[in-house]
């Protein structure tokens, strides 16, 4: 069977894409919408596409440490548009998962571009869409922060829609964990404070297996690092909860108490994935999303695996997690 050209493919910007008129990349024509939930604005008056000055980068920093999750739409940009935009965040680095497939000598379904540029899609081999592949598929996909299980977790994250599902599947949404951290019910922050606890690095957000990873089959044999429990945002020095990611036992736990840890983790789940603390985008063909990986988590909807899905991705390098 013939392999498919994914980067042949989808390295241009959707045709489909028209740009409104009057977006002049200027103060006077910026306009910040936010989306009326816990996280979440619209980016108005600015064209991805164009030069964007220091002072509008200024403001869209702002703006970015202000709600979280900022939504550009309408964007028609190229490879090089997406990584200068991705760049007014932070500095673009490749997927920590990159290296799981290059050190099992597969080739990743997540297909990275020359300018790292990750293609996140639901394909298989051949450009049909499919339920699962090596990447997310169009899995459901739990709520996250994006490669919580390396020693630096990225600072944030950015996608840019080249084909949407015609049915709406696959919404993504968003979750504000400074609010989390400010309603913890007392004897939960009690149970965490000064604690951190393991981020599991056996399977990604869809449930699947990383290449060249065992199964482990207690706590002790669980990859991955440990980092606090409660974060502090290194541009704002506001806390947050940072929880990363959780599978199914043997998988997160708290250090110290690795097989006590169940209890507190399900309430602390519960607490912080409420309704009250998400937004959910609903996506367009074209639209450019960034968002702060340190004070949000995210979660995707299953997708319809009979409709192609196919994102631009790239992440921003972080730091290390400073303790709250």
């Amino acid at each position: 069977m013939e392999t498919f050209d994914f980067a042949e493919a989808y390295t241009s910007a959707p045709e489909s894409v028209v740009v409104p008129s009057g977006r002049l990349n200027t103060l006077d024509a910026l306009e910040i919408v936010p989306s009326g939930r816990a996280v979440g604005a619209e980016i108005q008056g600015v064209d991805l596409a164009k030069p964007v000055p220091t002072e509008l980068a200024d403001a869209l920093r702002q703006a970015w440490a202000d709600h979280l999750v900022l939504l550009f739409r309408d964007q028609k940009i190229d490879p090089d548009n997406y990584i200068d935009a991705a760049n007014i965040f932070g500095k673009v680095q490749v997927a920590a998962n990159k290296a799981y497939y290059e050190k099992a000598n597969r080739k990743s379904l997540y297909h990275v571009m020359e300018q790292d540029i990750t293609i996140l899609c639901n394909l298989g081999d051949d450009g049909k869409p499919v339920e699962s592949n090596d990447s997310l598929g169009s899995l459901e996909v739990i709520w996250h922060s994006d490669n919580s299980y390396i020693e630096h977790p990225p600072a944030g994250s950015t996608l840019y829609s080249i084909v949407i599902p015609t049915d709406n599947s696959g919404q993504t949404s968003f979750n504000n964990q400074y609010l989390a951290y400010d309603e913890l019910p007392a004897d939960l922050l009690a149970a965490i404070e000064g604690k951190q606890s393991k981020h599991d690095a056996t399977r990604n957000s869809a449930n699947v297996l990383r290449p060249g990873v065992t199964e482990p089959t207690c706590p002790e044999e669980v990859p991955g690092p440990f980092h606090p429990m409660v974060r502090v945002h290194p541009v704002t020095g506001k806390k947050a909860l940072y929880l990363g990611r959780r599978r199914t036992w043997p998988s997160q736990y708290i250090e110290g108490i690795p097989n006590d840890s169940e209890e507190i983790l399900d309430r602390l789940w519960a607490h912080a994935t409420q309704p009250k603390y998400s937004w959910t985008h609903e996506w367009q063909v074209g639209d450019f999303l960034v968002w702060d990986n340190r004070s949000a988590m995210h979660r995707r909807e299953v997708g319809n695996s009979t409709m192609p899905r196919v994102m631009w991705r790239s992440q921003f390098a972080g730091e290390k997690v400073i303790s709250g």
